[in-house]
């Protein structure tokens, strides 16, 4: 039998979905934060990182470096679809009875967000380095200016995001299958659900238990008239 609760989820093969305990637990609200700030970055990007000047050819806000463009993009978009995934695992995370599978979805979910906290980082540096190295003169009318802040703004939020899911992950894979932790499933029900059961003793007390699957404790009725019928004595010589 599956330990219940394990690596911070209710108990396996659990298929019970509560939308509103899913919504408001504070992984799935960092999931969709990220989610939300991986789409500002590369929209941002998409929409206005890019100008024109005095040519066909489009240039990068961020010091005509194209390589910063293309990594705000590729990190965005990455990060967009990786917490897509990870919030359906999230909905389908209680219904694996493997602990397992479990252990391995846990892991992955750590990977990609250490993963995802240090390309952020890096995406922050590299593009405040490239903005602080553009000069006015190469933004007329200060075209692509506040997308380019928004850009670095939302880079550092993702950093904060994906690092406190870094941390809620960590934490899933030390608790390992013996604390729920992080898990927005409602596990006291089922132990308040437990009827209470009494198994009487022979001194006229009951013993009350919530184990159903508990054997009454072993009792022997003592019959009065064997403990007043007197004892075969051998025969002395």
């Amino acid at each position: 039998m599956e330990p219940a609760g394990a690596y911070g989820s209710g108990k396996a093969g659990n298929t019970n979905f509560e939308p509103i305990g899913f919504f408001t637990h504070p992984r799935t609200v960092l999931r969709l934060l990220s989610w939300v700030f991986s789409i500002v970055v590369f929209s941002c990007i998409v929409n206005e990182g890019y100008i024109n000047i005095g040519s066909e050819r489009l240039l990068c806000v961020f010091n005509n470096n194209a390589d910063a463009c293309n990594y705000g993009i590729t990190v965005g978009v990455a990060c967009f679809l990786g917490s897509l995934c990870f919030l359906v695992m999230d909905v389908y995370f209680p219904t694996i009875s493997s602990v397992r599978y479990r252990r391995r979805a846990v892991l992955v979910d750590l990977a990609f967000s250490g993963l995802a906290s240090f390309l952020w980082f890096v995406g922050f540096c590299f593009l405040a380095n490239q903005w602080q190295a553009t000069s006015p003169d190469e933004l007329p009318l200060a075209q692509g200016s506040d997308a380019a802040r928004a850009t670095i703004t939302f880079c550092f939020f993702s950093i904060l995001t994906w690092a406190l899911l870094t941390v809620s992950a960590l934490r899933r894979l030390i608790s390992g299958p013996n604390i729920a932790l992080f898990s927005w499933q409602q596990l006291d029900s089922a132990s308040g659900n437990a009827r209470a059961t009494t198994y009487p003793v022979a001194n006229g007390s009951t013993i009350v238990t919530t184990n159903p699957y508990q054997a009454p404790p072993f009792t022997e009725t003592l019959d009065p008239q064997k403990l007043t019928k007197p004892r075969a004595m051998a025969p002395a010589f």
